[in-house]
């Protein structure tokens, strides 16, 4: 006997969420049907509210393999007033945004609610007056499935939801996707933590650290909406193939303004041609040259040796070198920026003059102020006092001048460290210099110690354990007034310069105060995987919490060797590639070509990192130099000791080594032709 489809429970969750998409359409429809005419009162405020109708209107959009709700709170009580959404025994659908009726009232609560937090946070120890926790589980955007969870029936014991499992485990193809619907207790104290503190959070493989920054980016946006429409926020990830994997992770969630970027673009005021030696690179993001362009900056202020006379009509007034000598003091020991000061100079020279014609019985007033400040023996003087200078040339003579450098780095650097930051063959112009990439962070900070950098409400820096000391300051720069989210795992560091500890790191971001959470639950790393890739931990990062995997599913994990080379390489992308999802094949950077060439020949298709991948072209050709943050379903690892032999030390070769092995989420293959390194025995 068939079941009444007004008693069936599922038919009944369809319904609601057919009624949802229904209303989400006319939510839509009216904002399409919006007439501005009569309520703007120049062309620029009607450019500016039909962008932000744009806007919305994109926010709106019902993506149908997308499921509008991915569960619902049956609550006991009323939540409190200050949730005044809810009656007794209230009902709540949580879900990517918020959706109501044509009376206002809601069908879906946006996730970042605070009626929606218990959906991620109680627990049958603190059931937070929820009765029931339903999830829901789709294909391809049909609602197929539920699984509940009773939190006040003692009876009901607490079990390891199905449905999240499966969630989390579900084959990935294209680029990152939200989660969610499976964050976890501790992952939303982080996600809902407030705007005005910064977090750095330590998370191994898989902990789900990037997806918590992303979603706390989106969580501050609906908390503090108008502020940080006003102060703007920006995510910092390490190359374009980071970002462009990661990209849609905050439309999906609604959000639409948030800045992407790399530390490269935020201090490209040159093009970037060159490169530098590593042990170079080191020196130049070492914080003390901070100091450094410090010194060599204030250097160009030379005391006045003469007055200054002003003529303004038939009347002569003179400053007297020793008040010019105690102004130029004076703006120096205030400590304020290189051309605020200069600015500031001119006016104080003004006021000195305007003292003398108010002691003359004259009244003068701001006008005449800014006339004398004008005044060409006073622009003369502040000329010669206290110049203009060019950030990019500043930096130029330090790295050409060898005398320059060794005046204002005394103390500082070394000889041989003066010797191995020097240009072999100094460049001649600013335009004509092979600047490298720790040349532009230079030129940054030289830029902010004449101007200050403008300031953002909110920073995520991802894979932040790369960075130098001199890159958290350019970071850190960004959010002098703001506060950051700061994501990274000190065992994946894999520059030379890589982060030793976060306290030293959030010091030169100007965040000391941050508050470091450490992940430690794996949601995408298999077990096998991860207890594999962890033999390295007490060669790249003692004292580290290696990752506990919590998934179900062990995952598929082989080492194979490969005596006929490259072809056995191509047979093991050609095997992964009969299951379902995306693969990575990941090697050391010099191996890619021959990679390439043989995946061709045996008419395997695929893609390089940042490209999309498609259902027929599910292979991505990794470089390991680019594999961090990157994940696929499968991968096959090739020649691990050449992965570590592609760096300039065992360390960094090692740290090298140990993300690739972790960027699997279903499966993993080693191949070798030669040994593995010793350290994975």
């Amino acid at each position: 006997m068939s079941t009444p489809v007004h008693d069936d429970p599922l038919s009944k969750e369809r319904s609601h969420l057919a009624a949802s998409r229904s209303a989400l359409r006319a939510m839509r429809e009216d904002v399409e049907s919006l007439d501005i005419t009569d309520v703007t009162a120049n062309w620029v405020n009607a450019a500016v509210l039909e962008a932000q109708i744009e806007q919305r209107i994109k926010a709106l959009a019902d993506l149908s393999e997308t499921p509008l709700f991915f569960g619902r709170l049956d609550y006991l009580h009323a939540p409190g007033a200050e949730q005044a959404e809810g009656g007794e025994g209230e009902r709540f659908y949580v879900g990517r945004r918020h959706v109501h009726d044509a009376d206002g009232d809601p069908m879906v609560i946006d996730w970042r609610a605070p009626v929606s937090q218990p959906f991620y946070r109680a627990s049958k120890k603190d059931p937070q007056d929820v009765s029931l926790r339903r999830r829901f589980g789709y294909t391809a955007g049909d609602l197929t499935a539920y699984e509940d969870e009773h939190l006040l029936d003692p009876a009901e014991a607490a079990t390891t939801s199905r449905l999240l499992q499966e969630e989390i485990e579900r084959p990935r193809v294209g680029p990152m996707r939200d989660i969610v619907a499976t964050i976890q207790p501790e992952q939303d104290e982080i996600v809902r933590a407030g705007l005005a503190g910064s977090v750095c959070v330590q998370g191994g493989p898989g902990t789900g650290k990037t997806a918590v920054g992303l979603h706390r980016v989106a969580y501050l946006l609906y908390a503090h909406r108008e502020r940080l429409a006003r102060t703007g926020t920006l995510v910092i990830g390490p190359n374009r193939s980071f970002l462009h994997y990661i990209e849609q992770v905050l439309p999906a969630l609604g959000e639409l303004t948030v800045r992407q970027a790399t530390v490269d673009d935020l201090v490209a005021h040159v093009e970037v041609r060159g490169t530098d030696e590593a042990a170079t690179a080191v020196i130049k993001g070492d914080a003390r040259m901070a100091e450094v362009l410090r010194r060599a900056l204030y250097s160009h202020v030379v005391p006045p040796t003469e007055g200054v006379v002003v003529v303004r009509g038939s009347r002569r007034w003179r400053v007297p070198v020793y008040e010019l000598e105690e102004i130029v003091r004076e703006l120096l020991a205030r400590d304020i920026r290189y051309g605020a000061a200069r600015e500031a100079l001119p006016q104080r020279i003004a006021h000195a003059v305007l003292v003398q014609m108010e002691r003359a019985g004259e009244a003068p007033d701001d006008r005449v102020q800014n006339a004398v400040a004008r005044n060409a023996a006073v622009k003369a003087l502040v000329k010669s006092v206290w110049p203009q200078v060019d950030p990019a040339k500043l930096v130029l003579r330090l790295l050409a001048d060898a005398d320059f450098l060794a005046e204002h780095a005394e103390g500082l650097l070394t000889a041989e460290e003066q010797k191995a930051v020097l240009w072999a063959k100094p460049a001649r112009s600013v335009k004509s210099a092979r600047w490298s990439p720790a040349d532009a962070v230079l030129i940054d900070e030289a830029t902010d110690l004449i101007e200050r950098t403008h300031s953002l409400g909110h920073v995520v820096l991802d894979e932040a354990q790369d960075l130098s000391p001199m890159q958290y300051r350019a970071v850190g720069r960004r959010c002098t007034t703001g506060s950051a989210t700061v994501l990274g795992d000190l065992a994946q560091g894999t520059t030379p310069w890589a982060t030793r500890s976060w306290a030293e790191a959030l010091g030169h971001l100007g965040k000391a105060e941050a508050v470091v959470e450490e992940l430690t639950a794996g949601f995408r790393v298999p077990t096998d995987v991860i207890a594999y890739a962890s033999r390295l931990l007490p060669h790249i990062a003692p004292g580290l919490t290696p990752v506990a995997s919590i998934r179900e599913n062990p995952g598929f994990f082989d080492i194979r060797t490969a005596p006929d080379g490259t072809a056995d390489v191509v047979a093991a992308c050609r095997e992964l590639l009969e299951r379902e999802g995306s693969v990575g094949l990941i090697a050391a950077d010099a191996r890619v070509p021959e990679l390439a060439a043989a995946l061709a020949a045996a008419g395997i298709g695929h893609v390089g990192p940042g490209e999309e991948t498609t259902h027929a072209t599910r292979l991505t050709l990794v470089p390991a130099s680019l594999a961090k943050g990157l994940e696929y379903d499968y991968v096959v690892l090739d020649e691990p000791r050449a992965v570590v032999d592609g760096e300039p030390d065992e360390r960094t070769g090692l740290r090298r080594l140990y993300v690739a092995l972790t960027r699997a989420v279903s499966g993993l293959i080693v191949t070798h032709g030669t040994g593995l390194p010793p350290q994975l025995a």
